[in-house]
């Protein structure tokens, strides 16, 4: 009887684990885009989405992640992420982000779309190098078109 306890407690402890829903980091150089299937090493465009279950899809680019989409049950989504200008290696809320798409700033898969953490920032660099904002909505309807 105490044996079972014990795997009891063991299975529900693996099962809180398991469906924990947070980031998980991106091992550049080894990690794959769940998109376009290269593999990720820049660290200043990488982004992810975790499920409500807790599993994570890793990508090179925030196109990436939005092109996915198209592919996939958006309300089974919990968190978007994405890696931002001033922290590369850093996620910060992808739906809260501000976005920059400026040729002077390549992205890994050509849209010239950086993420910054807040409009200041954005606007800052947009400033320096030209280009086009937009809010996560905007984005999307964006990248759709």
């Amino acid at each position: 009887m105490k044996t079972l306890k014990h795997y009891s407690i063991f299975i529900l402890f693996l099962i809180f684990i398991s469906c924990n829903v947070s980031p998980k980091a991106i091992e550049y150089g080894s990690d794959g885009c769940h998109f376009c299937k290269m593999t990720i090493v820049d660290k200043l465009h990488a982004a992810e989405f975790v499920t409500k279950k807790g599993k994570a899809y890793k990508f090179d680019a925030t196109e990436c992640m939005v092109n996915y989409l198209e592919e996939f049950d958006t309300s089974e989504i919990e968190l978007y992420l994405t890696n931002y200008f001033s922290k590369p290696e850093t996620f910060t809320d992808a739906t809260a982000a501000t976005y920059l798409i400026s040729k002077s700033i390549p992205s890994p898969m050509g849209a010239f779309l950086t993420a910054f953490k807040d409009r200041l920032e954005a606007e800052k660099i947009q400033t320096e190098n030209g280009g086009e904002l937009y809010s996560w909505e905007e984005l999307l309807d964006y990248l759709k078109n």
